[in-house]
């Protein structure tokens, strides 16, 4: 009896564990159907659309959730944490993973995608001169983008926290992370506009003229200088994020820690350097991190601003340019691969630091 009892109930087991991915598939690909052939107006489609959405998500845990719930407990240990995070895991690989392989294997081909041309868009990357210029470029932004954006928003963070006007300091210079890449493209776009031989509505042009000097074309300037202007909004963007981060880190120093050192004799610099810097090191490196990662993809600004021109380039623009443009899907995708290698270096030292600190 006891025997028979078991296999029953392992095939319950079974039947449930295949019912109910089964049933889930049948249930929402009918409802995918209905919404593709429904003649409903569109707003109502819409709202339709979006209930199916939160709902169906909920009721696919939900009877995920039961089906697990019906194993012994030892079972439902094991498989609880893949019934709610496998989910996201197949989600991401359906749309980093797939893509990524897909994207690898489509930069050892010519432009038609057709023949096979081996290392040649490796080498091609690293010889052709806009995309020597355009690694160049990146560099500069990651170099003066990444160091002024940490140093400027270490230093605020520390001389806000000391004043009686925190809040609105603070809320000022993090104001610009609530605008887009984009948008702030345009804002900075009027500010540098230079028009010869006319009135000049540029917001730096008008100064320097209302100061007696001679207007200037800021984006077409020699190298360096018109990658370090594109690089100035970075700056304004980026050095708020910093700012916050950095504030939050350095207000959990203890409060005891700096008066003792400030009643042995240590002055302001000394804290600095020997108990402040050490204590927020992770967030440091954290934020560097992340802020590196941002100038490697740096995109919407160049794009926006000059269009990639007067030597201002980076990968990402040019990325762009060849696959999109160009239609040579080899050249595009080896740019798109090295962009990827460039940035995995950076995420391995912010996981290995997200474990020292017990993220994970």
């Amino acid at each position: 009896m006891e025997l028979q009892a078991k296999k029953g109930n392992a095939l319950r087991l079974l039947l449930v564990t295949l019912l109910v991915p089964a049933l889930n598939i049948a249930i929402h690909w009918l409802i995918f159907m209905f919404f593709r052939d429904s003649g409903l107006p569109p707003v109502a489609n819409a709202v339709l659309a979006v209930l199916w959405g939160a709902l169906g998500i909920y009721s696919i845990y939900w009877s995920f959730n039961w089906m697990v719930e019906q194993y012994p407990d030892q079972w439902q240990r094991r498989l609880l944490p893949f019934v709610f995070v496998g989910p996201a895991v197949l989600l991401l690989g359906w749309l980093l993973v797939l893509p990524t392989l897909r994207t690898f294997w489509l930069s050892f081909f010519d432009a038609s995608s057709v023949d096979f041309v081996g290392l040649a868009n490796y080498a091609a990357v690293f010889t052709d001169r806009l995309l020597v210029t355009a690694l160049r470029n990146n560099l500069l932004w990651v170099f003066f983008g990444t160091t002024a954006c940490v140093s400027l928003g270490l230093l605020i963070a520390i001389l806000a926290d000391r004043s009686s006007f925190e809040r609105l300091a603070k809320a000022i210079i993090f104001m610009p992370m609530a605008i887009s890449f984009v948008a702030a493209g345009v804002i900075w776009k009027f500010i540098y506009y230079y028009q010869p031989e006319q009135e000049q509505i540029g917001l730096l042009n008008a100064i320097v003229v209302a100061l007696g000097g001679e207007p200037q074309a800021w984006l077409s300037m020699v190298q360096p200088w018109n990658n370090l202007f594109l690089i100035v909004i970075l700056i304004w963007m980026q050095t708020g994020f910093a700012m916050v981060i950095f504030s939050a880190a350095i207000k959990s120093i203890p409060e005891d820690m700096l008066e003792a050192a400030r009643m042995d004799g240590a002055g302001e610099l000394r804290i600095f350097f020997s108990i402040m810097i050490p204590y927020i090191s992770g967030t440091l490196l954290s934020v560097t991190t992340t802020i590196i990662v941002f100038t490697l993809k740096i995109f919407d600004v160049v794009m926006i601003m000059t269009g990639g021109q007067y030597n201002t380039e980076v990968v990402a623009t040019q990325f762009y340019r060849q696959l999109f443009m160009y239609q040579n899907a080899g050249y595009g995708s080896t740019l798109a691969i090295v962009l990827l290698i460039a940035v995995i270096p950076v995420i391995v030292i912010n996981l290995r630091q997200f474990r020292k600190e017990g993220g994970f």
